[in-house]
């Protein structure tokens, strides 16, 4: 069916013909006439009305652009781009399989009473953000708000402003501008994005998420200071919470991850497109690597199953230099399952935990984790079930691994546990670390490299020229792995 219409001028013959066509199929597979999706500009197949109603709304407000595929109203997906021949002849058991499991699968995702709410959700955002801000404007809905939304967050500025400026902007802009009128309409557009964020009371000192067995606890059970404010007046300010930790959910967005087609293929490069000629191209030619699909080959058969680097540090996000010692932590995952030019893209890093300030959490960091380690525990041991592959229309259950973590040699410390100050802080080495304190620069200086020379090599010979003793460090080279 020609849908060339939704473009067209709504006061030309061709929208007419158009409308009263979708009105015509609307309503033949319709289970109730008085309660049918209407796929206006505003409405965006998110409410429901009678049909006398629906026509008004359309050529009051115009047609969805992005909503080609009428999958709201009885219509298979991919039904309009086949052509008209294909469809007059009979197909094969594999085709038609395929038809019935890719119709199935939509059905599930976007119709009434479906099971997965969240994909309906997403494709009414996608509908919404492409459409143009007004009729014949060159900017889109969700770009010309994205905009102001990021204007609000950098100046702080309040609903109530904010919904100010939208009704002037609004003013100000054609009558038939699709703006949000106020901050209330604006966040419900965001929420379709399916970015939500979890907040967590936690302790003034780290010592504690009230979450789980301490999530009704006023106190904190180890160092005894309130969970809320306290003002000048030593009044405690109940509800209000001294220090809130902010958690992005990673499942949900790994399962969106694997609802667009481009990204599924992308996420399967390195075992598909990769380069094997025994040379280190990728993550996947390092024998950590190997050694995860050699241990658990269930877990490295399925070449969508993500493999996760977490990285960590504090910013100040208030740059304004060395006079405000403010400090936060944004804990954010790497996916290197892609190639390696998008590996680092900021299209593919998530955020994942964001530690308060205004001091570092040091090696408390391990309390505001907790809820990214338990996502990571059911990824790891049972999986994500039922997650719809995009690329290949199938459902597949998704497991994860954190394999490394990339930070500076401090937060190492903090993250891993390991000693990093001192006479044993190296790592790698540990109680075979040579190390001697200078007492004139108040430093440690770390020596005995020249045992890892060659046998006949002249500098291991020369004493008194690299660490000043006569006696030779005969200390064992410990082993590397």
């Amino acid at each position: 069916m020609d849908k060339s219409w939704v473009k067209e001028d709504r006061d030309s013959l061709e929208y007419e013909i158009g409308v009263k066509n979708f009105l015509i199929f609307a309503e033949e597979n319709a289970k109730n006439i008085t309660s049918i999706p209407c796929p206006c500009a505003r409405c965006v197949n998110f409410k429901k009305l009678p049909i006398k109603t629906i026509k008004g709304h359309l050529y009051e407000n115009g047609f969805s652009l992005g909503y080609l595929e009428w999958i709201c109203h009885g219509e298979e997906f991919g039904r309009s781009n086949r052509s008209s021949a294909h469809s007059t002849h009979a197909v094969d058991a594999v085709d038609q399989n395929f038809q019935i499991k890719t119709n199935d699968v939509y059905e599930a995702a976007y119709n009434d009473g479906d099971c997965d709410k969240e994909s309906y959700d997403f494709k009414r955002f996608v509908a919404d953000a492409e459409q143009p801000l007004f009729e014949g404007s060159e900017c889109m809905k969700l770009e010309s708000f994205l905009k102001l939304q990021n204007w609000k967050a950098r100046f702080g500025i309040i609903d109530t402003a904010f919904s100010d400026l939208l009704s002037s902007v609004g003013s100000i802009l054609p009558k038939d501008n699709v703006l949000p009128t106020n901050a209330y309409e604006a966040k419900k557009t965001l929420s379709d994005l399916g970015l939500e964020y979890v907040k967590y009371h936690a302790c003034p000192s780290d010592c504690i998420l009230y979450k789980g067995i301490y999530e009704n606890f006023s106190v904190c059970p180890k160092c005894h200071l309130t969970r809320w404010k306290v003002a000048r007046d030593s009044r405690v300010r109940v509800n209000n919470p001294a220090k809130v930790m902010c958690y992005f959910p990673i499942i949900p967005r790994f399962r969106r991850m694997f609802k667009s087609e481009s990204t599924v293929e992308l996420l399967t490069w390195h075992a598909s497109n990769r380069i094997q000629d025994g040379l280190m191209h990728h993550a996947a030619d390092y024998l950590s690597w190997r050694n995860i699909d050699y241990r658990y080959p269930e877990f490295g058969r399925e070449s969508r199953n993500l493999r996760l680097v977490l990285s960590a540090d504090g910013i100040n996000p208030y740059n304004n230099g060395l006079t405000n010692r403010y400090t936060c932590w944004p804990v954010v995952l790497t996916t290197y399952n892609l190639s390696p030019w998008l590996c680092m893209k900021r299209k593919f890093m998530m955020l994942s935990v964001l530690v308060p300030g205004p001091h570092e959490p040091g090696n408390n960091i391990n309390v505001y984790l907790q809820p990214l380690i338990d996502d990571l525990k059911q990824l790891w041991e049972v999986g994500e079930p039922i997650v719809y592959d995009a690329y290949t229309k199938t459902f597949f259950n998704l497991k994860a691994i954190l394999m490394w973590i990339v930070n500076d040699f401090p937060a190492y410390g903090n993250l891993s546990g390991s000693v990093n100050k001192g006479y044993k802080c190296c790592p790698i080495y540990g109680d075979y670390t040579v190390a001697k304190y200078l007492s004139h620069s108040r430093k440690l200086c770390f020596q005995g490299h020249r045992r890892y020379l060659e046998p006949y090599h002249p500098y291991r010979r020369q004493r008194v020229a690299f660490n000043g003793e006569q006696e030779f460090n005969t200390a064992p080279i410990p082993p590397l792995w």
